[in-house]
């Protein structure tokens, strides 16, 4: 018997975060073996809320409203329109393609056979920035258009052209229009007015956000490779730098627990060619802990858990107990530059894993340690910030064309 997953509406931000873990599992780099993700999805939201992590491009925000908007005018109806979407979303992919688009592309290699669509991608970040007014999951929506179309037909239309006792939309009413060539031809670069409307929609929804304020005070071309590196980070917020100062700590103190568990695999697995670049990457991460030092020992951790639950996020206790402890011995006991060796770091790791896998933890068993591949996990987190920047620079070089203009 095949296995399947199954969904309650109301599950539907769980379902999303599911979906995108599965997304990252294909970048081996960032898979979360040591369960940290939790954390780095709760600065994530409250750095970029309404991105997550296959999102590319901004104008896919406007893609997915004006497919079903098209849809809804012909009333396709509920059994159908998920059908209908899916053949538009993939003949979106050819029209992109067909105009010159490589960059951010979803489904440029996969095409027909892409299995997430852009919709299902966007669709929490839709209803985050309200541009989707439909309070559901994607499934429910495509379910209620029967009813919609219902309840829209029996509406009457007054003398000054009000319609009473009609559905409310399901889009924002401020919606730019869809450009007369479209679907038939589309590009992924904004125009003015459509990148006004994204800066709106985020300004409004997400105001106090690293996200809004790059959208809206920064320049195109100011992306570095973190956040908490960008060269106008003195103009953020104090809100906004505090989330960027517990978020850096987080990153490079926990990338040293990556690499350890990574460097640790490395030496059960022949012909072992990767133990010495853990072994230099690891001193790298040192050198960089103990340049840091000053700073990080002002760190205070009950700010941090409080920064991290601001936002609602319940943390397990065994994961705050896990960070806690990889804390006391990378800081409080100064272990940083033997930690490659240190033999308490080496069973926090194994404990950890073992914890998060039971049998199938790598550690211990030699068949899963067979697809490790070499590199799991390694690379520090960011946050979602190269998506969330993308988003931004794709806004902010339609609003400096038109006023360069």
């Amino acid at each position: 018997m095949s296995s399947t997953f199954a969904w309650l509406d109301y599950s539907e931000e769980q379902r999303r975060k599911v979906l995108d873990v599965l997304d990252l599992f294909k970048e081996k780099s960032t898979v979360d073996e040591l369960g940290l993700g939790t954390i780095r999805d709760a600065f994530a939201d409250m750095l970029f809320p309404g991105t997550s992590a296959p999102q590319t491009r901004a104008r896919y925000f406007l893609f997915v409203p004006w497919t079903y908007l098209k849809l809804e005018a012909d009333r396709v109806p509920s059994g159908d329109v998920a059908r209908r979407a899916r053949r538009e979303e993939l003949r979106l992919i050819d029209r992109l393609l067909e105009a010159g688009e490589t960059d951010g592309v979803i489904g440029k290699l996969a095409k027909g056979s892409l299995q997430r669509l852009p919709s299902n991608i966007y669709w929490t970040g839709l209803r985050r920035l309200d541009i989707c007014l439909f309070n559901g999951s994607q499934d429910s929506y495509h379910k209620s258009l029967d009813a919609f179309y219902r309840r829209r037909r029996a509406g009457v239309k007054t003398d000054d052209g009000e319609v009473l006792g009609a559905a409310g939309p399901n889009w924002h009413p401020s919606l730019p229009e869809a450009p007369a060539s479209f679907p038939e031809k589309a590009s992924l670069g904004l125009t003015h007015r459509e990148a006004e409307y994204l800066r709106e929609r985020i300004a409004v929804n997400a105001p106090s956000s690293l996200f809004a304020h790059i959208a809206n005070a920064t320049r195109a071309g100011d992306e570095t490779e973190y956040p908490w590196a960008h060269p106008r980070r003195d103009e953020f917020s104090i809100t906004i730098r505090d989330q960027l100062w517990h978020g850096q700590n987080f990153s490079e103190l926990m990338h040293g627990a990556s690499l350890l568990y990574n460097l640790m695999l490395a030496e059960l697995t022949p012909p072992q060619d990767s133990v010495e670049p853990y072994r230099q990457q690891l001193g790298e991460w040192a050198a960089m802990i103990g340049g840091r030092l000053p700073d990080l020992e002002s760190w205070n951790s009950a700010d941090f858990w409080q920064c991290v639950q601001s936002e609602g996020i319940r943390i397990s206790l065994q994961t705050r107990a896990f960070v806690e402890r990889w804390w006391e011995l990378a800081l409080n006991r100064r272990e940083f530059e033997k930690i490659s060796d240190l033999r308490d770091a080496r069973e926090l790791i194994h404990q950890r894993e073992r914890s998060l896998k039971g049998p199938l933890a790598r550690i211990d068993n030699q068949r899963a340690r067979e697809r490790w591949g070499g590199d799991s996990g390694t690379r520090r987190l960011t946050y979602r910030w190269p998506n969330a920047a993308r988003i931004a620079r794709d806004i902010l070089e339609a609003l400096e064309e038109k006023a360069d203009a």
